[in-house]
């Protein structure tokens, strides 16, 4: 049997077994098949347990090799230290897939990660799920293979959201919000300890589900980001966004490094870069788990940021349009053919129909004038999609207010949400189940709207790397490099680098200046001490006069403060005018990205940073590097900001490809390397590489 069949299996089997059932449904032993029976399962159910003759009214089996036929399902209830022999049994009977609920693995030491081992050489060829989940849970075919307490409640709304979490708890805390909003669901699946299924297999299923809009990931790590990357690209090719919800943002960045990169890239940022070349969309919150979905499993487009709001309550009209505003988005007053087709509806009344937030509060909203009003706002070219502000006044008539607003979806597919104020849970639920995603906080508001924006705006990456020609770097040593040589090493794969001499002594110091011309930078040479400021080893705006006596105090004064006296100098032209940034290259279990920053001694400070990871193959394309560049918050400075001269963005952009090639070539003997600062000269005059630092594997 291949993967697809068997993890198609699992999520709609025809029959089940149930390893270690008990008869006793308050139990967590007894919950599978009491849930299976109460939420409709309609295929054979085979509860195995020596000690009973029947369970809930079925015919009970002593063994596994006593049932009949082969189960397509096991649910293996039996503690760890039992669970692998039921795995061996079902394997043996040609089971496609067990689902294995005991806790004791990898998560509890060694011993346990011997049981992990143990479970998997039982599977053979069966899949499993687990161990340590809490189950899967199939809403759209009434397949409930879990004993999540959640599913003690009767009516689960079924939907296109299907939902995998490497969390079992987190199961049920979505199934439990999202039924009493009226947020239909479809596949929740718990990969948990993933010793086998994982959550990009089911990524990867999900893409081809016909019944999935919309896949909401609970993520603590991937595991094989090959296989993500692949199955999120296939679902996002296949028009199904990806939501995923990480936790761990708190976590410290890299482990210590000699660069500055090791420190601004840390783990969380890599997922971010991963994310968002996959196309996936991080929900900033556990709430976003659901209120992002919602919204985009309605599969309207968001083409722009222009919003328009209608409301009956001002105070909640201007509660979200500041908090879009907040995030990028506009609220602009209608044209004047907009405004006019609104006032022709106010039949008398001094509703304040030609400003945003639109308000018909003085006009009472009734039906009509709701169903008018959005209607024109839908079909104005001024607004990209509309936010309608449900307050107490439409609480008296919830049903005619939720078919007026449903009445005017088929006339355009511009996106519509609502905002429910004050706090109207039934109301929600009644919108959502409509067609109208509706929110209990502006936040969500803007959440939801700007996912959408996210999921219109993505586009594929390249499906390779641009490859370069091969650089030969037999002759370079292992180790951190000092930093002359790391810049010889950028320009021989085509990064510009200042001009610079290497000195050992006052008089070449005051002869490489005069050579250099103009003003000079002076700077001890050392691969081991790599942050040269800290330590007193960085003189700038010296002269042939100057530079000599500098050298000797230089010497001095790093020798007072590291402990070691330097003996090799560079002396460097002073490049000026520019923009410094900060060029990186960092390693993690994601793969390698290339990091792009704010530069100069500041670059922690302020953090200001984009990312991309390589592709398997090659490095990164002009469009991606010019992306980089453009997602900085300091993007203005290169852009000409308030009459400044625009920068050499292309250069810059040459420079990103050289420096992604070199990682690309490089690979794994590349440990660590850095251009801080890069300096982006104006249009037309280039890039220059001032400092550098690189770490070679031996």
């Amino acid at each position: 049997m291949n993967d697809v069949n068997a993890i198609a299996r699992l999520l709609k089997p025809r029959s089940v077994a149930v390893i270690g059932a008990s008869g006793d449904a308050a139990k967590t032993a007894g919950r599978p098949v009491a849930y299976l029976r109460k939420h409709g399962f309609t295929g054979d159910i085979y509860p195995v347990n020596p000690r009973a003759e029947a369970i809930g009214g079925l015919r009970c089996y002593p063994d596994i090799a006593s049932i009949p036929g082969t189960p397509d399902v096991g649910i293996v209830l039996l503690g760890a230290e039992r669970a692998h022999q039921a795995v061996r049994e079902l394997a043996a009977k040609g089971t496609a897939a067990a689902i294995v609920l005991a806790s004791g693995y990898t998560e509890t030491g060694e011993e346990g990660a011997r049981r992990q081992r143990q479970l998997i050489e039982a599977a053979g060829r069966m899949r499993i799920l687990g161990p340590n989940t809490i189950g899967l849970v199939n809403l759209t075919d009434n397949i409930v293979l879990s004993a999540s307490g959640a599913l003690e409640m009767d009516h689960f709304p079924v939907g296109g959201i299907s939902v995998v979490s490497q969390s079992g708890g987190i199961l049920g805390a979505l199934l439990s919000r999202a039924a009493p909003r009226g947020i239909g669901l479809s596949k929740l699946i718990s990969t948990s300890n993933e010793v086998d299924l994982e959550l990009a297999d089911f990524v990867d299923h999900l893409a081809d589900d016909p019944d999935t809009k919309v896949i909401a990931l609970y993520v603590e790590g991937v595991r094989n980001p090959a296989k993500f990357r692949a199955a999120a690209l296939k679902a996002a090719h296949a028009g199904k966004p990806v939501v995923a919800f990480k936790i761990g943002r708190s976590e410290a960045g890299a482990k210590a490094a000699v660069s500055h990169t090791g420190a601004l890239a840390g783990a969380d940022s890599m997922y971010d870069a991963l994310f968002r070349q996959v196309g996936v969309i991080r929900a900033q919150t556990f709430g976003d788990l659901l209120d992002i979905p919602v919204a985009l499993a309605t599969g309207r487009k968001l083409r722009g940021k222009r919003i328009a709001i209608l409301t009956s309550t001002g105070g909640a009209g201007t509660l979200v349009s500041d908090d879009l505003g907040m995030q990028g988005f506009e609220t602009p007053a209608p044209d004047a053919a907009t405004a006019a087709a609104l006032r022709a509806l106010q039949r008398g009344d001094h509703a304040v129909l030609d400003r945003n937030p639109i308000d018909v509060t003085l006009a009472g909203l009734q039906p009509d004038l709701l169903r008018g009003a959005i209607e024109v706002l839908l079909k104005s070219p001024s607004y990209d999609a509309l936010a309608i502000i449900v307050g107490s006044s439409s609480l008296a008539m919830p049903e005619l207010m939720a078919g007026a607003i449903e009445d005017c979806l088929p006339h355009s597919d511009k996106p519509v949400i609502a905002y429910v104020s004050p706090h109207a849970p039934e109301v929600d639920a009644l919108l959502t189940q409509r067609g109208v995603p509706a929110f209990a906080a502006a936040e969500s508001c803007t959440a939801a709207l700007g996912a959408m924006l996210k999921a219109g705006q993505w586009q594929a990456p390249a499906p390779a790397g641009v490859a370069s020609e091969w650089v030969s770097i037999d002759d370079l040593p292992s180790g951190s490099l000092d930093e002359a040589v790391a810049k010889q090493l950028f320009t021989r794969f085509g990064v510009d680098c200042a001009r610079e001499r290497v000195v050992e002594t006052p008089p070449e110091a005051e002869a490489a200046a005069r050579e250099l011309g103009g003003r000079v930078v002076l700077k001890i040479l050392s691969g081991e001490i790599t942050h040269k400021s800290d330590v007193g080893g960085v003189a700038v705006n010296l002269t042939p006069e100057t530079v000599g006596d500098r050298l000797q105090a230089m010497a001095s004064d790093v020798e007072a403060k590291a402990g070691v006296r330097p003996q090799r100098f560079l002396v460097q032209e002073m490049v000026g005018g520019g923009t410094e940034l900060i060029l990186g290259v960092h390693h993690d279990v994601l793969g390698t990205a290339i990091l792009l920053g704010m530069g100069g001694v500041t670059a922690e400070l302020f953090k200001d940073t984009s990312m991309r990871l390589l592709p398997p193959q090659g490095g990164l394309d002009r469009e991606e590097a010019i992306g980089m560049a453009r997602e900085l918050k300091t993007w203005p400075l290169l852009d000409g900001f308030r009459g400044r001269a625009k920068a050499d963005v292309e250069a810059l952009a040459t420079a990103i490809v050289a420096f992604s090639q070199m990682a690309a070539q490089l690979g794994d003997r590349l440990v660590e390397a850095e251009i801080n600062p890069l300096f982006v000269l104006p249009e037309g005059q280039g890039v220059r590489a001032a400092d550098g630092v690189v770490v070679l594997a031996g």
